[in-house]
């Protein structure tokens, strides 16, 4: 795979994309995914699993409450990543997310993943390249096992936003009323960081990319909502899927 070099890739929407004409095609995508995924419950031979990785203030809560907030909550499940707990610890990296893969018939999300544990870890000098390659080497034989031997299918999402707009969006959190809940005092720590994050970030997708990455620009989130939406509806309608008929 090329190199990515994300900043060689703009954060905004192409000029092409008008805020209103594409909030409404999103409006009817929504529509589309809540049949598709009902499909997908129906027939129950395929699952899902959407990955969402960002920086701080990319948007990612968003992202999941605005495409899959009105989708049937029996079919989309959502697994959060925070800090490892201590019993997390004790195990082996990929445990507490093994436990959350998707059946077969469901959409699962992370919002933050096992990607994590190779990024935050480097960045903050916790493990060494050495054993970032050998965890790099185990992702890549995670999704695999879960893509051949459960029919999982793998949508992995870089929510791409520039510096100014994730301090615009932290800056927020100190003032807005109905975004302050979402601060934290790391937040600024962390964004000193940024570059370094960038960096990891760019060897991820060099060495975990036998599943391709889509990086989405995020700078306006009606444009990143439409891209995962219009990408997951294409993947499903590509699964040729049909309802099954009456047990018999």
């Amino acid at each position: 795979m090329k190199k990515i070099n994300l900043n060689d890739i703009s954060t905004s929407a192409p000029k092409s994309f008008k805020k209103e004409e594409t909030k409404e095609k999103l409006e009817k995508l929504v529509e589309e995914l809540d049949e598709l995924q009902n499909l997908l419950y129906a027939e129950s031979k395929h699952a899902v699993l959407i990955v969402i990785q960002g920086m701080d203030a990319s948007g990612k809560d968003g992202l999941i409450r605005k495409v899959f907030g009105r989708l049937n909550p029996e079919g989309v499940l959502v697994a959060s990543y925070k800090e490892p707990t201590a019993l997390e610890l004790a195990h082996d990296f990929l445990w507490r997310i093994h436990v959350n893969a998707p059946q077969k018939g469901r959409i699962q999300i992370f919002n933050r993943s096992h990607y994590e544990d190779i990024l935050v870890t480097r960045v903050h000098k916790l493990i060494d390249d050495d054993l970032a390659e050998k965890r790099m080497r185990a992702i890549n034989d995670f999704e695999w096992l879960l893509k051949e031997h459960n029919n999982t299918h793998i949508l992995k999402c870089y929510l791409h936003t520039s510096p100014g707009e994730r301090h615009k969006r932290i800056e927020q959190r100190l003032s807005v009323p109905d975004k302050m809940w979402k601060y934290n005092e790391n937040d600024l720590k962390e964004a000193k960081l940024w570059p370094e994050y960038e960096k990891m970030y760019e060897d991820c997708f060099a060495h975990c990319s036998k599943i391709p990455w889509l990086i989405v620009p995020s700078d306006q989130n009606w444009y990143k909502e439409y891209l995962v939406a219009v990408t997951l509806r294409d993947m499903l309608k590509g699964l040729n899927m049909k309802y099954p008929g009456l047990k018999k």
